[in-house]
């Protein structure tokens, strides 16, 4: 299936690695020419590298989103070299592992401040220009923690609640702009992030290190999942990459579960 994303133009922040990278090659497989997002310069131009290798198109934004200077600074780097934005994903974001009862309120400012409000920033600075060119798509990951909140991480599961809530306004504000707004919500998916957590767990609970027997072992522990395995990042950049596209336009203000089948409700 063509979807129609030759030559244009994604912003995938947080996208130096795990998911992000994903959904930055995936996109840049279907002929889009994308920017690459993150901190770390070196982590971000092997991603670039990685895309013009294989025959596609990329820049490097490196930035701290967290920080208004810095997320000018991305957002002025891809506007000046690319000229516009068609496709917004908004992705980055931290899943720290605390409880009620040792995160602290500083630890709930500092995640809300990666998850929901670097969104934000990117968000302010890039509606008016999308909305001028009177097409464009906006993705925001979230998680199947939005709406089935994790008991050891409260403060992540309230971001991306607020993650979801926000692509339902954004859709309403952006109606008949041409602009739509969505959300895609994954559940466990075997990152680099994923695999240092399962690891600790495997230590504690002394699975080994053989990676397919922690899989296993994790699915067992979660009570299994109607598909049978855990996800990986490209089963979320092959839905984000679909949402992005003009096939999708009758897609607005939805959240997308990409979870293996997690997520015990009919909506």
């Amino acid at each position: 299936m063509d979807l129609q994303l030759k030559g244009k133009r994604a912003l995938v922040t947080g996208s130096s690695s795990g998911i992000g990278a994903a959904i930055a090659k995936t996109l840049a497989k279907e002929g889009a020419t994308v920017a690459i997002q993150g901190r770390n310069h070196q982590k971000v131009n092997q991603v670039v590298q990685d895309i013009v290798e294989q025959g596609g198109y990329a820049l490097a934004a490196t930035g701290d989103l967290t920080q208004n200077e810095d997320a000018q600074k991305v957002i002025d780097t891809v506007l000046e070299t690319l000229g516009g934005i068609d496709i917004l994903v908004n992705n980055a974001g931290a899943y720290p592992l605390q409880s009620w009862t040792n995160a602290t309120v500083e630890d709930w400012i500092e995640n809300f401040e990666t998850n929901v409000f670097s969104m934000v920033r990117v968000l302010n600075l890039l509606l008016p220009h999308m909305k001028t060119l009177e097409w464009g798509r906006i993705i925001q990951i979230s998680s199947n923690a939005g709406v089935q909140a994790f008991p050891g991480a409260p403060h992540y599961s309230a971001t991306k609640a607020a993650n979801i809530n926000m692509s339902v306004s954004l859709a309403k504000e952006l109606s008949g702009t041409g602009v739509t707004a969505n959300t895609v919500s994954p559940g466990p998916i075997v990152t680099e992030g994923w695999i240092d957590f399962a690891q600790d767990i495997a230590q504690e609970q002394g699975w080994g290190t053989d990676l397919e027997v922690v899989k296993r072992k994790f699915l067992e522990m979660m009570g299994g999942l109607p598909s049978g395995r855990l996800g990986e990042p490209e089963d979320v950049a092959n839905l984000v990459a679909f949402v992005a596209s003009p096939l999708a336009g009758y897609i607005n203000g939805a959240n997308l579960r990409v979870d293996g089948g997690q997520t015990p409700t009919v909506n």
